[in-house]
């Protein structure tokens, strides 16, 4: 197997997906074309899990750091 081209954009990654599903979904492909459809299908799906992956993480991240409080020099308020 080779590995995903981690050259293509999201977008571009998708776009190529998707033409491949609708051309194997049409049976327009020998079963070794299809074949190998599948293999470069299965490789950017994963390419497009890691990025969707790899935003999640940056959103979590950013939400993360606006819910806690940043302030320096601070004490917890003691009631006594």
């Amino acid at each position: 197997m080779t590995s995903p081209d981690t050259s293509l954009s999201f977008e571009d990654a998708l776009k190529e997906l998707e033409a491949i599903v609708d051309k194997l979904e049409r049976g327009e492909v020998s079963l070794d074309d299809a074949v190998a459809a599948y293999e470069r299908g299965s490789e950017l799906k994963k390419q497009c899990q890691a990025r969707l992956d790899e935003a999640r993480l940056k959103v979590d991240k950013i939400r993360a750091a606006k819910a806690s409080p940043e302030v320096d020099g601070s004490a917890p308020f003691d009631a006594e």
